[in-house]
């Protein structure tokens, strides 16, 4: 294994501070009933907070699963925040079956990427991030090869080499829990060819975000576009999901296709397919990262 020298991760960039700064988002989730909106504005509004943004979704209004995502800004938010917290729990234990999350959107969230030789997916990550098109701390990139580390270290990134063929999984995993806890809020899979056991999963206890291309399980296998095209398909997609133990069967955040057609050589369906992966796993790291994403079991709601 090896590991670049210690350095600080590239901040978040000044136009995504600037827009989180002294906003927080406060996420809401649990059995629909009457008050919940004005019961979550009353505390907000009691100190003087402007409500940026405000989406909801109830599956039934008779007692269903309901869900909030409410942005909103206020002076001297830090000092406040834990103020606003207990209150929110106060009022919302008053006949609320709910649970709730409340965040500084000025903090960003820190991620690792891990990613295998192709790179595609990576480099557009790290690319909208210099651009400060996504609002997190990349604390490193973690990869089963060393392709990429050249290029990883012109942005300034951490680049942790972890042989996991040669080290075998069990032993790469410890090193990948060493390297991760306490130091990331979540992870992202930009076309990282390991599977994950569940004991890993389990232990990391953050969010796993990973893209694959929406053919599955109908060509799966190491040559996914050649199969396509030779069943004549007409379009290619891509999903962005969370991990679960069950591979590649955890909730969805974010999917998309691009039409083919019969003249597309397999070169070209190769190139849109990576094309739509950028896109969608890049859709799918913002969305969470600005708490746009609600898990509920096996399924997302999803306020884009």
């Amino acid at each position: 294994m090896t590991t670049e020298p210690a350095m600080s991760a590239t901040p978040a960039s000044p136009q995504n501070h600037a827009l989180a700064e002294n906003h927080a988002s406060l996420i809401v989730q649990g059995q629909d009933r009457t008050g919940i909106v004005a019961a979550v504005s009353a505390v907000l509004s009691g100190h003087g907070a402007n409500i940026v943004s405000l989406d909801q979704y109830s599956d039934d209004p008779q007692g269903g699963a309901f869900y909030q995502r409410t942005v909103f800004s206020l002076d001297n938010l830090k000092a406040v925040l834990p103020t606003i917290e207990r209150e929110l729990e106060s009022e919302l234990a008053k006949g609320f079956d709910l649970d709730f999350t409340l965040r500084d959107m000025s903090v960003p969230n820190r991620v690792a990427i891990f990613a295998s030789r192709e790179d595609h997916c990576l480099l557009d990550l790290l690319w909208r991030h210099r651009r400060g098109q996504l609002p997190v701390t990349i604390s490193m990139v973690v990869s089963n090869h060393t392709d990429t580390a050249d290029e990883v270290r012109s942005f300034g990134i951490p680049f942790v080499h972890v042989p996991t063929g040669e080290m075998g999984r069990a032993a790469a995993e410890a090193e990948h829990l060493r390297l991760l806890r306490g130091n990331v809020d979540f992870v992202v899979l930009a076309r990282y060819m390991r599977i994950l056991s569940g004991e890993f999963i389990a232990s990391l206890g953050v969010p796993i975000i990973n893209i694959h291309h929406s053919f599955l399980p109908a060509f799966i296998g190491a040559t996914p576009y050649a199969k396509a095209k030779e069943r004549g398909v007409k379009l290619v997609g891509a999903t962005a999901h969370y991990v679960t133990e069950d591979l590649d069967e955890g909730p969805i955040i974010e999917q998309d296709v691009v039409r083919v057609t019969h003249a597309d050589t397999v070169a070209d369906i190769r190139r849109r397919g990576a094309d739509v992966e950028r896109t969608v796993l890049s859709r799918a790291v913002r969305w969470h990262s600005e708490d746009r994403v609600i898990r509920t079991d096996n399924s997302t709601i999803v306020f884009a």
